[in-house]
């Protein structure tokens, strides 16, 4: 049998409750074999109060949590009568997991299957651009894009200063 993302149904509010009971369950009863992540889907929302930016977390789903294990009648159990959980999300008595592509793209969301890219860029440093159709032109970092994975580059071209969007791997710093 294959680990699966299931998901579990618990009292809104409730969901890092039962993920802390959830764990406390698994490591008394011994199911690391069977139980391994469980997730209470957030995502970081940027909130604007006063000028100022907030980040703060938002449950994607209030009152769902997933669970990555392996359906056995013993793991089972031990999820289902974790203090706080409903049921599983499922017709009947069968748990249905996930699609692996919507469990993908719940992670994804989450934004844990991505790890953010350490830059080793800073903002005024020379760089050569070595692909692309700028290769060999240097410029001078004008911004780190984090979000998008990219650089602004601003190259000298005809005697001006152009703003151009680069991958990381498409320069390289002038020592």
């Amino acid at each position: 049998m294959s680990k699966r993302w299931f998901v579990i149904h618990t009292y809104s509010g409730y969901e890092n409750k039962v993920k802390a009971n959830l764990e406390k369950r698994i490591e008394s009863m011994n199911m690391e074999d069977k139980i391994f992540r469980i997730l209470v889907p957030m995502e970081d929302e940027v909130e604007v109060k006063d000028g100022k930016k907030k980040v703060t977390k938002r449950k994607i789903f209030p009152g769902y949590v997933l669970v990555e294990m392996i359906m056995t009648d013993d793991s089972w159990y031990v999820v289902r009568n974790t203090p706080g959980v409903t049921g599983f999300v499922g017709s009947g008595t069968k748990p249905i997991p996930l699609d692996e592509a919507e469990a993908r793209q719940i992670i994804r969301q989450m934004g844990m299957d991505e790890p953010r890219t350490k830059v080793d860029f800073n903002p005024g440093e020379q760089v050569r651009v070595i692909s692309g159709p700028f290769e060999n032109f240097g410029g001078v970092i004008e911004e780190i894009l984090l979000d998008k994975n990219k650089l602004k580059v601003l190259i000298s071209m005809f005697g001006r200063e152009t703003p151009v969007e680069l991958d990381y791997n498409q320069v390289e710093k002038i020592t």
